[in-house]
């Protein structure tokens, strides 16, 4: 909905936003404690949280030209703070992936930029902090949304619902490179995603179910699943939520989100659950966005290394 734009509104607006960004510190040589530029901070960021994996995408994500994110890609990996690895998806590509060095920086500027917001935060109320968390988020996904109207890729996209040829096993490569890389996974884990992505394309022609896919031409970008049987009555799971690191950062994954909270709406669904694992920060926010609740979080190894379990859950009103 939109609101009157009024002049004197955006200029204390632009005034609030000009003084955040000199007391975190944007306006110095380094930033977050460290002698890094911003995009190099972001990029160490972004890479560690999993919402780019490619230098294609990382560009359209920080508004950076090709030759700038090259160079920055380059100084990054000469500090040996980021490798590039081959894609087992498609080895014409390479991943990105934060080294050992990279994974130390990355708690460090957790740990630094979480300290900055929590002295700031103890000096207002409960309610104060909450009205500046939603601010904070609306705002920030008004500019990601007009943002994202600019991108091509979004407008190129050819939507389906329902099976489409070789589906299961791109889904299933997408996740087995992406929880390979970022959590060690191996043939375990990529055995189920497509074992148990069989079993519901078996289902697929009722109508409580349903997969969502966003193609550039025969190409997969990302995908969602709804599986209305696979629970209780009156809930549905969310299954198989993937973006292709190529198409990171474009918006595909809040369109998948979209269209999967209006088929559960549509169909009555009371509940919506969904699980995954802690550190997938970008799916998070999306979820959340889409009224999901962080509900059990518990230690797991049965993927062949520990990682924290997370179980997600959305009320319908």
């Amino acid at each position: 909905m939109n609101q009157p734009s009024d002049t004197s509104r955006i200029d204390k607006m632009r005034a609030a936003a000009r003084h955040i960004v000199r007391d975190l510190g944007f306006m110095k040589k380094g930033l977050a404690g460290t002698d890094l530029s911003p995009s190099a901070v972001h990029t160490i960021l972004e890479i560690g949280y999993g919402a780019v994996a490619t230098a294609s995408a990382l560009g359209p994500l920080l508004h950076l030209e090709k030759s700038s994110v090259s160079r920055l890609l380059q100084k990054l990996e000469s500090d040996q703070l980021i490798e590039g690895i081959c894609d087992t998806a498609d080895r014409r590509s390479r991943r990105l992936r934060l080294t050992p060095k990279g994974r130390d920086l990355l708690r460090e500027l957790e740990h630094f930029g979480r300290q900055q917001f929590r002295t700031a935060l103890d000096r207002t109320s409960a309610k104060e902090a909450q009205t500046i968390e939603a601010g904070l988020s609306l705002l920030a996904d008004a500019l990601r949304a007009s943002g994202a109207q600019k991108q091509p890729i979004v407008q190129e996209v050819r939507w389906h619902q329902g099976y489409s040829p070789g589906v299961i096993g791109t889904v299933s490569a997408l996740h087995a490179a992406y929880y390979a890389q970022n959590y060690g996974f191996g043939a375990v884990f990529e055995r189920k995603v497509a074992s148990e992505m069989s079993e519901f394309i078996s289902r697929i022609e009722s109508s409580a179910n349903t997969v969502f896919c966003a193609y550039q031409g025969e190409e997969l970008l990302g995908s969602v699943s709804l599986d209305g049987q696979d629970l209780e009555d009156g809930t549905c799971h969310l299954r198989w939520f993937i973006v292709s690191p190529k198409a990171q950062g474009l918006g595909i994954g809040g369109r998948l989100m979209e269209k999967a909270v209006n088929f559960v709406d549509t169909q009555g669904y009371r509940t919506t659950q969904l699980w995954t694992f802690k550190g997938l920060d970008a799916a998070r926010h999306l979820y959340e966005k889409h009224g999901f609740c962080l509900t059990h979080e518990a230690p797991g190894a049965q993927w062949g290394t520990k990682v924290i379990e997370q179980e997600f859950e959305r009320t319908r009103a």
